[in-house]
C-alpha cells in the first residue's frame, strides 16, 4: 500500500450496464475527491496487471457486475489486497462480479444469488456500532433486496429481514447488507445497496457505502 500522505483510489467500472456502473462510480469518485483523494477511474480490467500501480493505491473500488476476469487479472487484484491495499464496492459491482472466480468471492466475503420480488420496499437495520455506521439509524429502501451467500467471518454492520412475501421459505431470514473483513493485510468493505445511481439519493445508503470506501482506505476508524 502507498505511504504517500495523499490517499489514492483506483476505481474500476464495467460489466452489466443495468447497474449504471459509470454513473455510480463517478458519484463516489466525486465524493472521494472532495475528501482529498487522488482518484483514477478506468473501465479496463487490465489495470489489475499493473502491480506497481496497484501498490501505490490506498484503496481499489470496483463496480463490475458479472463479466469475466482472467487468472492473471484476478491474481494481480488479490495480491494487491492481500498485501495491504484496501478493497471496497457495492451491490452487484462487487458482490456479483466474476461468477466463475471463487477466489475473488473469497476475498469479498459474499456472492449475490437472488433478489426475490425484484424492486420492492424493505428496511435496512443498523446492527453494529462501528465507524461506518455511527450515527446512522434504520432506513427504508425501494430497490432490490439482495439475498447473498456470505462468509461467516464477516463483521456484519447492517442487515435486512425477508418477509417471505415473494419466496415463502425464506420468511424471517436475516441477511447481511453491509460488512467488513480482512483479506491478508487488506481491509475489505462491501455494501449490497445501490442497484441504480438514484438509490444513492437515500442519504443513509450513500453514507453507508461511502464510509465503507473510506474505512477500506484506512481513512475512518
Amino acid at each position: 500500500m502507498t505511504t504517500t500522505d495523499t490517499p489514492r483510489a483506483l476505481m474500476v467500472w464495467g460489466g452489466w450496464d443495468g447497474h449504471e456502473p459509470q454513473q455510480t462510480t463517478e458519484r463516489f469518485a466525486t465524493l472521494l475527491r472532495e475528501r482529498g483523494f487522488d482518484v483514477t477511474v478506468t473501465d479496463n480490467l487490465d489495470v489489475y496487471l499493473d502491480a506497481d500501480l496497484l501498490a501505490r493505491q490506498t484503496v481499489i473500488v470496483q463496480c463490475v457486475t458479472m463479466s469475466t476476469i482472467t487468472k492473471e487479472q484476478v491474481t494481480g487484484l488479490l495480491d494487491a489486497v492481500r498485501g495491504g491495499v484496501g478493497f471496497a464496492g457495492w451491490h452487484g459491482g462487487a458482490g456479483d462480479s466474476f461468477r466463475n472466480t471463487p477466489d475473488y468471492q473469497y476475498m469479498v466475503g459474499g456472492q449475490w444469488v437472488a433478489h426475490p420480488g425484484n424492486i420492492i420496499d424493505y428496511t435496512v437495520q443498523i446492527t453494529a456500532d462501528h465507524a461506518i455506521t455511527r450515527g446512522l439509524t434504520d432506513f427504508a429502501m425501494h430497490s432490490e433486496q439482495y439475498y447473498l451467500h456470505t462468509d461467516p467471518s464477516n463483521q456484519v454492520l447492517a442487515t435486512t429481514t425477508f418477509t417471505g412475501e415473494h419466496d415463502a421459505w425464506i420468511a424471517g431470514t436475516v441477511m447481511p447488507v453491509a460488512w467488513t473483513r480482512m483479506y491478508g493485510a487488506g481491509r475489505v468493505a462491501y455494501c449490497a445497496l445501490g442497484h441504480v445511481n438514484t438509490d444513492f439519493e437515500v442519504t443513509e445508503a450513500r453514507e453507508l457505502t461511502l464510509r465503507g470506501l473510506l474505512w477500506a482506505a484506512g481513512q475512518l476508524d
